[in-house]
């Protein structure tokens, strides 16, 4: 179901309207890309999507060569989209620039990132706004560390959430693939 939102703000003789619609699958939103390009998820129908939030100072960091390793062998079914977050413990300090750098040099990243977003808080990005109030078999709500996960069928569906602890090589992933 499509929400629509019209705000209409008059200055002197003038009307400004502007809508935003609220997104209802996946495939509506795009997002700017860690060097500059477009991510359009709509480009992903037909695979399962892979939705981390990532940092590169944390713990659960080392999951890059598992997520590195899942998009090199399922790549042809699924893609999996980074997005760098400086949330929790202010561990992603760095630039796009950086991060890109970063993530190549250290993991091999080759899979999409996005740029920094923030998943958490009043400045929280649309994408993970609606993601974390999605139904699903496993939970709801706010994410509570760096890597969680979002897993969504062929058909733009969330079918599973992870909290930072599963590898993205778990067979609760790869056994979906």
């Amino acid at each position: 179901m499509k929400n629509t939102v019209l705000s209409i703000l008059t200055v002197g003789c003038v009307i400004l309207a502007s809508s935003t619609m609220a997104q209802s699958s996946i495939y509506d939103f795009k997002v700017d890309g860690l060097t500059g390009e477009e991510i359009n998820f709509a480009d992903f129908k037909g695979k399962k999507i892979l939705i981390v939030n990532t940092a590169s100072k944390c713990g659960f960091t080392k999951q890059y060569t598992q997520l590195q390793e899942l998009y090199d062998k399922h790549g042809k079914n699924i893609v999996v989209v980074g997005f760098p977050a400086n949330n929790f413990g202010k561990q992603e300090p760095g630039t796009n620039d950086e991060i890109d750098t970063f993530c190549k040099k250290n993991y091999g990243v080759s899979f999409p990132m996005a740029s920094k977003v923030s998943v958490r808080g009043d400045d929280m990005h649309a994408l993970f706004s609606w993601m974390t109030e999605l139904e699903n078999p496993d939970f709801t709500g706010n994410i509570k560390w760096n890597f969680e996960k979002f897993l969504f069928d062929e058909n733009g569906n969330l079918i599973h959430r992870y909290r930072s602890q599963t590898s993205p090589t778990d067979e609760k992933i790869t056994s979906l693939l």
